[in-house]
């Protein structure tokens, strides 16, 4: 029964998503600091569902291929199925208050074990058909919307309520449908207990200088205002992400999380200079922020000539040992009527060439897969972390619970065909696009030949662009060579046999944006 009713109410909002009204979203003001912010009201938009990480034409896509034991989807659903958080019999432990934090009683650890839990049931459950997945999924997000009327703690609350405000409504997002699913509370927990928390930082940084906190920070309250804002379908939310993420004067907005733009066409990421955890929590919270709004047609990850393309280059190239040019960048710091300081990033960090996060399946598929761009380090860093896994594969701290992972799975597809990029979902699409010159360009959208609907069961299509050095596809010509990067060794009926068996997954370090900017 509830299977049906999903289908048949996703076919009505792909219906009202074309039937939207045509152009970008307009913009309201930016949050200059200082400001007063307003949360916005529902407006009626009619915003796509699903659709923030995941469109129904998606999820579509991922049930068919693992049903066709597609690689690498198989591959990355048996890393999802061996996760324990993905597991039909978990049970949640929802608590009235979550504290992150120095000076209180931590137990954030629980919220997210929770969420990543309910996001990957609900996941699998649309993937394999099981609704023991989709019914575990429900009860975790209804006890804690039942439950949960606060967040505390030191400024480390703010990442609290981005982190796990925008993680939770995606997990929402995808049982939204469900008869059992307590949506309008759950609406009420998003708007009363984590986007106020994330707006109040936008607006005023916890009483800091603007350039105080790192380019994170102001990331996570994006992403959290920005899930918010099209799970309640409130127009007002999104338009105001979208106005800081092009215009906000904290670090966050693209210009400051990327000021430099080098002639050799990879551009500065800011946060490199801090350190490497930190860094990729950044991109792959930028990458959540353009993907979530690409699904609602709003072009992101073209804005500025792709300036976000350039900056994920950089940091992939550096992640993978490559040498990279760092422009010293002096940030101030301090309280508003307080201490003040300030504080010079000179050269990009060292690294770690373990380390890894779950972000670049994403962020590579949209380039070289929907826009047809050259992105050979992300090609490359994304074949290396693949097949993706999410919370609890990346060690128990919370720096491994920071995305919730999976790309391979999720964003695996095949490369667009035809002259220009793919449109964004939901509404139409608003910034120029990318052309596949890698000029980055306005160009006219073609239609999504690989996302858009799924390969029928049974079939394990070449992509149409056949083997053009982009991510992994299904064709056996390119198996082979995504084997051999990922390490995987067979593929049969979803099982996943992996190189070093045995092998202690690495535990990544407390990298979750915890530390603070003084």
């Amino acid at each position: 029964m509830h299977e049906t009713r999903r289908r048949q109410i996703s076919r009505r909002s792909l219906l009202r998503a074309t039937g939207a009204t045509a152009g970008a979203i307009t913009l309201s003001t930016g949050i200059a600091h200082g400001a007063t912010l307003t949360a916005g009201s529902a407006q009626g938009s009619g915003y796509a569902h699903p659709g923030l990480l995941h469109t129904g034409a998606d999820l579509g896509r991922m049930a068919a291929k693992v049903k066709a034991g597609a690689a690498p989807y198989a591959a990355g659903f048996a890393r999802l199925t061996a996760n324990r958080h993905a597991q039909s019999g978990w049970t949640a432990n929802p608590q009235a208050t979550v504290y992150r934090g120095a000076g209180s009683p931590q137990n954030y650890t629980i919220l997210y074990n929770d969420v990543h839990a309910a996001y990957q049931n609900a996941l699998r459950y649309h993937v394999g058909g099981d609704t023991a997945h989709a019914d575990t999924a429900v009860a975790i997000l209804n006890s804690w919307s039942s439950r949960l009327t606060s967040l505390e703690g030191s400024a480390d609350r703010f990442l609290a309520a981005g982190l796990y405000g925008y993680q939770i409504a995606n997990a929402a997002e995808l049982v939204r449908d469900r008869d059992d699913f307590e949506l309008d509370r759950f609406r009420t927990l998003l708007t009363t207990v984590f986007a106020p928390v994330s707006e109040s930082f936008l607006k005023d940084h916890n009483n800091a200088v603007v350039t105080n906190y790192w380019t994170n920070w102001d990331l996570t309250a994006m992403a959290c205002v920005l899930a918010t804002g099209i799970f309640c379908d409130d127009e007002a939310r999104v338009s105001r992400v979208v106005e800081y993420f092009k215009n906000g004067a904290g670090l966050g907005s693209v210009r400051n999380a990327i000021p430099v733009v080098g002639e050799d066409g990879l551009a500065e990421w800011l946060e490199a200079g801090r350190d490497q955890g930190h860094a990729l929590l950044g991109v792959g919270l930028m990458g959540t922020v353009c993907e979530m709004a690409w699904n609602q047609g709003i072009d992101l990850y073209g804005y500025d000539d792709s300036r976000f393309l350039k900056g994920a280059q950089y940091v992939a190239k550096w992640n993978l040992g490559g040498d990279v040019s760092y422009t010293a960048n002096t940030r101030r710091k301090g309280a508003i009527g307080g201490w003040s300081g300030s504080e010079t990033a000179s050269d990009a960090a060292p690294v770690d060439p373990t380390m890894t996060r779950p972000i670049w399946a994403m962020i590579a598929n949209h380039y070289t897969r929907r826009r047809g761009l050259s992105a050979p380090y992300l090609t490359r860093i994304a074949a290396k972390a693949a097949p993706e896994g999410g919370g609890g594969d990346y060690g128990p701290n919370s720096g491994g619970y920071d995305q919730l992972g999976f790309g391979t799975l999720a964003f695996t597809r095949d490369k667009v065909t035809g002259a220009g990029a793919e449109a964004g979902g939901g509404k139409p699409a608003g910034a120029g696009s990318a052309s596949p010159s890698g000029s980055a360009s306005p160009s006219t959208p073609v239609a999504d030949t690989s996302g858009g609907s799924a390969a029928g069961p049974g079939s394990a299509a070449t992509p149409a662009g056949g083997n053009s050095g982009g991510l992994a596809s299904t064709g056996a010509g390119d198996l082979a060579a995504w084997t051999a990067a990922t390490g995987i060794t067979a593929l049969a009926g979803g099982l996943l046999l992996l190189r070093r068996r045995g092998k202690t997954q690495q535990e990544q370090p407390e990298t979750g944006g915890g530390a603070h900017s003084k």
